[in-house]
C-alpha cells in the first residue's frame, strides 16, 4: 500500500522534526526543547533494535545485514558503507512514520531523526522541521567522545586495525554529510549551524522561534459562570476575535447567559488574559436532540496556536463531563484529521440547520 504525501503530512501534523548532519547538535537541542516544554521525545536511533525485530530479510534486507565483528563491519569499501547507512535509514523510515502517527494522535511529539531535504518534502511542512548542521570535520572523534556514544567507540576500537577502520568510517561519514551540509545550506529550509560559542539554550531558542513555540505564563483553564467578571472578560474576547461566523451568536449567549443546567463555557488564560475558549452544550447547530453532550465553540487566539491550547480546553471539558457521569462527548466539524488528534473518531455525516453537511465525531470518556 502506498500513501500519498498529503495523507502522511496530515497525520503527522502534531509532529515537529529536528534533523541535520552528524554532530550538528540535533539530539542536544531535541532534549533541551523536550524538557523545556514537557513534550515527549522520539529518538529514531533508540528505536532501531525494536524495528529490526519487526523487520524481515525480504522487505528490509539492509536492516537485517549481520556482521561478525568490527573487522568485517569496517572492512567494507566506502561506497558499500554509504549504501548500507542510506539503506538502513530508508527502510527504518516506514516504521518510524507508523510510530509517529500513533504517538501523535492526541499530543505533540518532538522527533530526532536522520532525514534529507527530499524526504522532508514528503512528510512534513517546512514550519515543522529544523536542520542542525555542522561542517563535516573530525566526525569520528567528535562522535566517539560523547558519553552516549561509548558503545560505538568501544566497537570501532575493537577492530584489529583501528586507524584503518577509523579512516573508512571518517571518509564515509564525511562524504555523506558534506552532501547533506551543502544541500541544506542552499535549501529554503530553516537550519542552524553549530557554533561552540553559542549556548545550548540560545541554540534551542532559535529552533523554538522557528516552530512558533513559547512558554505560556500562568496558563490555566477556568470555568465561566453567570454574572462574574470572567464572563465579562469572555464577552470582550468574543467581540474582538476573528471567528466572525459565530461572533454574534456567542456574544448573545454570554450577554443573556443562555446556558442551562450543566451547560457552560471554559476559557484558557495565559499572560493575564483569555487566549481561548470552549463550551459544553446540550444541543449544537444540528437537529439531533438524542445526541449530547457537545464540546463546541473551540477557538484559540491566532497568536497562541501551536501550543496545544485547544487540546487542553477539550481535555478539561471532557473531564467536566466525565465527572457529571457522561460516557461520551461529541464534536461536529467540517474538517478531517483535526479532532482525531484529540482522541475522537468519525461516526457519520450530519446535516446542520443551515442544510450544510458536517462530520460527527465522538469520544468515549
Amino acid at each position: 500500500m502506498i500513501f500519498q504525501d498529503n495523507i502522511i503530512k496530515e497525520y503527522l501534523r502534531n509532529v515537529y522534526f529536528i534533523s541535520g548532519t552528524a554532530c550538528g547538535g540535533k539530539t542536544t537541542v531535541t532534549k533541551a526543547l523536550g524538557e523545556k516544554y514537557g513534550i515527549p521525545i522520539y529518538v529514531i536511533d533508540d528505536q532501531f533494535t525494536i524495528h529490526q525485530l519487526m523487520s524481515d530479510k525480504e522487505h528490509q534486507p539492509t536492516m537485517n545485514t549481520a556482521f561478525r565483528d568490527a573487522d568485517e563491519f569496517f572492512g567494507r569499501t566506502v561506497e558499500e558503507y554509504k549504501n548500507w547507512l542510506l539503506g538502513n535509514k530508508r527502510e527504518q523510515l516506514d516504521f518510524v512514520l507508523l510510530d509517529l502517527i500513533k504517538l501523535s494522535r492526541d499530543q505533540v511529539i518532538l522527533c530526532d531523526l536522520h532525514i534529507v531535504v527530499e524526504e522532508a518534502d514528503k512528510i512534513t511542512d517546512p514550519s515543522r522541521i529544523a536542520f542542525m548542521i555542522s561542517k563535516p570535520e573530525n566526525i569520528v572523534d567528535t562522535y566517539c567522545n560523547r558519553p552516549d556514544h561509548q558503545p560505538f567507540n568501544a566497537f570501532i576500537h575493537s577492530a584489529t586495525d583501528y586507524e584503518k577502520a577509523k579512516d573508512v568510517c571518517e571518509q564515509t561519514l564525511t562524504e555523506l554529510n558534506t552532501d547533506a551540509y551543502n544541500f541544506i545550506k542552499n535549501s529554503d529550509y530553516f537550519w542552524v549551524e553549530r557554533d561552540n560559542n553559542r549556548s545550548v539554550e540560545d541554540t534551542a531558542a532559535l529552533v523554538e522561534k522557528h516552530f512558533g513555540w513559547r512558554l505560556l505564563n500562568d496558563f490555566s483553564i477556568q470555568k465561566v459562570q453567570k454574572g462574574i467578571e470572567l464572563a465579562d472578560e469572555l464577552l470582550t474576547f468574543i467581540e474582538n476575535f476573528s471567528w466572525n461566523d459565530v461572533k454574534e451568536h456567542m456574544a448573545e449567549m454570554i450577554r443573556e447567559w443562555k446556558f442551562t443546567d450543566w451547560e457552560t463555557m471554559f476559557v484558557a488564560k495565559a499572560d493575564g488574559k483569555i487566549i481561548g475558549m470552549a463550551s459544553v452544550m446540550k444541543e449544537d447547530y444540528y437537529p439531533l436532540p438524542e445526541t449530547y453532550p457537545w464540546v463546541s465553540s473551540v477557538f484559540v487566539d491566532e497568536a497562541y496556536r501551536g501550543q496545544r491550547v485547544s487540546g487542553s480546553l477539550i481535555d478539561h471539558a471532557n473531564q467536566y463531563l466525565r465527572n457529571l457521569g457522561f460516557k461520551k462527548s461529541y464534536i461536529p466539524s467540517d474538517q478531517v484529521g483535526l479532532y482525531e488528534r484529540y482522541g475522537y473518531s468519525y461516526v457519520r455525516d450530519i446535516t446542520n440547520y443551515g442544510g450544510q453537511s458536517d462530520h460527527l465525531y465522538e469520544k468515549s470518556l
